[in-house]
This record gives structure tokens, sequence and C-alpha cells, in this order.
């Protein structure tokens, strides 16, 4: 358990951290994309009007912002672990100096490497004012950098915090409903049925337990068991109003996904379809894994001419919206959509078997 503790505490660090993840193949090639757009800047910067443009020029700038770059990136990524037990401005002063000191370093390799191909000769250029100038100009450049970097993260932390503060404002309005009707539930049957009524507590006291760890991750199988907790009191409370069915297809139930992403679909199928109807209706739950997605699909009933009272189930609706979206960026994807008289909710999880989706940064 500590060393699960451990583990967790460590992965929130990382997700905290201002600089972005240069042990990640993805953020390296942004990074080198960037540097060569850089490069390209840098000579048609110093560029004459009607001046063909000079490729040796900018091959030696491409050269030189490609190593610094490669090198920056083995020392972030060799670093992160120290850098993240310190304060940020201590952290960035580093990141910067380290990369001012690379800078210089090979713009001394640079003017070695010319003269010694013989494509400069001594004296043709003052190595102390091009030291000077690379010096200055990778300073401001890397503290614009670094800057950026350090308000995105603070951007992405007061989403995190409005997001959290939203998820524990719905499970507040949530609860009160949806408790006195599980109550008045267990009421009714502990005379009648004291076995049925047990069962409602435990699948109650799962749902409760499950909301308090909503910014965590649980296995697919997991969630589909605490729908189903859902759904049997729901089933108890509205009786033969209420069918459902699962479907599955090519099910990996051990694929893991945001807590609490597909039981507040549930509960919107049922309060903004199923109640609706004097006749009730059929939730279906289509579950299904094409190796690199998982998607699932619920239909229900749709009342054009009739609304809900259950605001809040909205809410949930844009609530989860937004987890997938902090949670895989826009590879993940809600859709909502009436269709006759079915409502379909369609959400797809961005999951490669085996792999680890990390969050955008």
């Amino acid at each position: 358990m500590e060393k699960t503790s451990a583990v967790k505490n460590t992965q929130s660090v990382v997700d905290d951290f201002f600089l972005p993840d240069f042990c990640n193949l993805q953020s390296v090639l942004k990074l080198l994309i960037v540097t060569e757009l850089l490069a390209v800047f840098l000579t048609l910067a110093d560029l004459d009007a009607l001046t063909p443009l000079p490729w040796a020029d900018f091959g030696l700038k491409s050269f030189l912002l490609a190593w610094v770059a490669m090198s920056i990136a083995v020392l972030a990524c060799w670093l992160r672990p120290h850098l993240q037990t310190i304060k940020r401005s201590y952290a960035a002063f580093i990141i910067l100096f380290l990369f001012v000191m690379l800078v210089a370093f090979f713009t001394f390799v640079a003017e070695g490497i010319l003269l010694f191909l013989q494509i400069r000769q001594q004296g043709d250029v003052n190595l102390a004012v091009v030291l000077v100038r690379n010096v200055l100009m990778s300073g401001i450049i890397g503290g614009l950098v670094l800057r950026y970097f350090y308000l995105q993260e603070q951007l992405l932390h007061r989403q995190r915090t409005e997001l959290t503060a939203r998820v524990q404002a719905l499970q507040a309005r949530i609860r009160p409903h949806f408790l006195f009707n599980s109550m008045n539930i267990i009421a009714s049957l502990i005379m009648v049925d004291p076995e049925k009524a047990e069962h409602v507590v435990e699948d109650l006291s799962a749902l409760f337990r499950a909301s308090l760890k909503a910014e965590g991750e649980v296995s697919l199988s997991d969630e589909i068991s605490l729908c189903n907790s859902y759904l049997n009191i729901e089933k108890l409370r509205l009786g033969k109003r209420l069918d459902f069915e699962w479907r599955f297809d090519n099910l990996q139930s051990d694929l893991r996904i945001p807590a609490l992403t597909l039981q507040p679909l549930l509960e919107n199928a049922i309060y903004h379809g199923v109640e609706l109807s004097d006749d009730g209706g059929k939730v279906t739950i289509l579950v299904s894994w094409t190796g690199q997605e998982l998607n699932i699909i619920i239909t229900n009933p749709y009342h054009e001419n009739k609304k809900s009272t259950h605001k809040s189930n909205n809410m949930a609706v844009d609530n989860i919206r937004e987890r997938l979206q902090a949670h895989y960026g826009t590879k993940a994807k809600l859709k909502a959509q009436a269709a006759g008289s079915l409502f379909t909710t369609h959400i797809s999880y961005p999951l490669a078997y085996g792999e680890e989706y990390i969050r955008l940064s």
C-alpha cells in the first residue's frame, strides 16, 4: 500500500511539473520541429533584399540548434526527477543556464568545423561577437520559452482545480435525491425482504465509495460493476418500467478508464428518458473495443415533448466531456444526439491495450 501511494504521489508531481517530459519521444520530436523553424527564421532574418537563400548558413544554424535541442532534451530528461524536488524558479534557472552553456559550446564547435573545412578563414568573423550574440539570443529565447511553459502549467492547474470543484459540486447535488430514493427502497424492503435490502445497502455503499474517488482511474470491469449496482437500485425503484441490456464486443475488462465516466451517463439515460414515460423503456449499453479505442454506446427512449426536472444530469454530461478532454486531450469524444424516439450517447476512450496514455501538458 505504501509503495502504491508513493507511485501515485510521484505521478502527481510529474503531472504538475511545468517542463514538458522530454523522456517522451513525442515531446522531443516537437522540440526538433520548433528548432528547425527557428533556424529558418534566423536565416531569413539575416538576408538582405534580393539575396538568394544561403543554404550553407541555414545548414549551420540547423545543425547547431538541433544539437542544442537534443542535448538539452537529454539533460532535462536525466535531471527531471531532481528538478521536481526543488523550487520551480531554481529549476528554471538551472535549465536556462545549461541551455546558454550548450549554445556557447556548440558555437565554438560550429566555428571550429567551419575553419577545419576551410569554409571560413581565420579572421572572417569575430568569434567573441558571435559568441556574445548567440548567448544573449539564447538567454532571451530560453527565458521566454520557460515563461510560456510556466504559464501553460498554471493554466492547466487552474483548469484542473475548477474541474475538481465541479465534480465535488456535482456530487453534492446528485447525492441527496438519489440517497433519499435509495433509503426509501431500503426502508420498504427491510420487513418484506431483508436479504434484498442488504444487497441494496451494498450497492449503495459501492456507489458512494466510488464517488469519493472520482478523480482516479479504475478498470473497465470495476466501472461496469459499479454501473450494475446503480442499475439494480433503479430497477427496484422503477420496477417493470426499467429494462436494461449489456452487449459486449471484444471486451478487454482490464482496460483502465477515468472513474465515474459511465455511471452518470446511465443516470442521464434513466432520468431524461425512461422516467419520463409512463410505460418506461429500455436502456441498451454496447461496449466494444477496436484495438485502439474503447467505444461505449448508450441508447434510451427519447421524448421530444417532455422535459426532465433533473437539471444536474445535464451538468454531468458536460463535466464528463471536460474530464475526458483533460485526461486524453482531443482524442477522447463524447457525442449525444436524438434520432426519432431514441437518444444515443457515444463515448470513445483512446485506449490501446498494453499502452498508457499520458495526460497532455
